[in-house]
């Protein structure tokens, strides 16, 4: 109650501030499909949730949902899972709770636990916290060509904090350096397109169809006309491309707008702060309307006795994203609730 007596408001209608988060199937549900509708690799959704208590409530990686061959190391997962751990947090404060995550909480007989999340009283989410919330629909993955407008100054400077509030460094990229970052994407991308067991893997996740699993056709976008953006080919297994065709081409940007995420270490702790990073720098980036979308190419190509063990002036590098204005993206679809949501006690209501 406040000074006045009167009930504080929560972000979300229908939320009472003093009924803690995860006391109610409604209540978990709501939490869940926030955290499920993060970005994940080659939408995979390596995630599982599993309810402790009414305020407690324990994130697991689903490793069936591993990329083997791309992902040995669980890098992608982890960051995947960061991000919704993210959307997690970001609910919990729209009830009136604040979020504490203890990450990594039993690594040695539960290394699939990656964060445990306690929901503690807490203030009513401030207008930023709200914004960010309601961008979690719409935030979705653009591979679409973009306009070439450059990123208002303040904009840039939303997404960097985005990063930093997260305990990321998000650096741009500018001048020749984009077209060496380009060039090495390419280059990867050509590398890994030769590996037969990494086009299997591709193939089998970016699969056409309405599923929940993987990416559907409608959302891969066209392919860049005379090479240019290295966007990721995902024609190489004859998998169905934007509106149905795979030699669907299009002119992208000239000069793409791209930054890098770094973490200033490089395991599974790191992922996760990368993941939780990227997400807000996603939806700070949907909020000011702007698209993005993610490479990430070179780091599938590192072999694994040699990730993590370089670390540059600003740390390791998590993430390569491309900024910009372009048309609208299909969502892709999640996966339902009851699939990634552990059942608990009947007396729950």
């Amino acid at each position: 109650m406040t000074e006045t007596g009167a009930v504080p408001e929560t972000g979300i209608p229908g939320v009472r501030p003093w009924e803690k988060p995860f006391a109610t199937h409604a209540g978990v549900r709501r939490l869940v499909a926030a955290a499920v509708a993060a970005p994940s690799v080659h939408n995979t959704q390596p995630w599982r949730f599993h309810r402790v208590d009414d305020a407690t409530l324990d994130l697991y990686a689903d490793l069936d949902r591993l990329l083997a061959v791309t992902d040995p190391l669980g890098r992608g997962l982890g960051i995947s899972c960061g991000a919704a751990l993210f959307n997690l947090r970001l609910a919990i404060r729209m009830t009136g709770h604040e979020p504490r995550v203890l990450a990594l909480p039993d690594p040695g007989d539960r290394p699939d636990l990656l964060a445990t999340v306690y929901a503690a009283p807490g203030a009513p989410p401030d207008p930023d916290e709200c914004l960010l919330h309601d961008m979690i629909p719409h935030r979705c993955t653009n591979r679409f060509p973009f306009d070439g407008r450059p990123l208002p100054k303040d904009v840039l400077a939303h997404l960097i904090a985005a990063a930093h509030a997260e305990g990321a460094t998000l650096l741009l990229v500018k001048g020749e350096t984009v077209r060496r970052v380009l060039d090495m994407v390419a280059a990867a991308d050509d590398t890994l397109a030769a590996d037969a067991a990494y086009r299997a893997e591709l193939a089998h996740w970016t699969r056409p169809g309405t599923g929940a699993d993987g990416v559907p056709g409608d959302a891969f976008g066209p392919r860049p006309r005379h090479g240019g953006l290295p966007m990721r080919d995902f024609g190489l297994s004859g998998t169905r491309r934007a509106h149905g065709r795979r030699g669907d081409f299009a002119d992208f940007e000239a000069d793409p707008q791209l930054a890098a995420l770094f973490t200033r270490g490089d395991g599974l702790r790191d992922w996760l702060r990368a993941g939780q990073a990227l997400q807000r720098v996603l939806l700070t980036a949907t909020a000011h309307g702007v698209a993005a979308s993610m490479f990430s190419q070179p780091l599938d190509l590192r072999p694994p006795p040699h990730r993590g063990d370089q670390a540059g002036l600003f740390g390791h590098l998590q993430m390569l994203i491309r900024f910009g204005y372009g048309p609208p993206a299909p969502r892709v679809p999640r996966r339902p609730v009851f699939e990634v949501l552990d059942r608990w006690e009947d007396h729950c209501v």
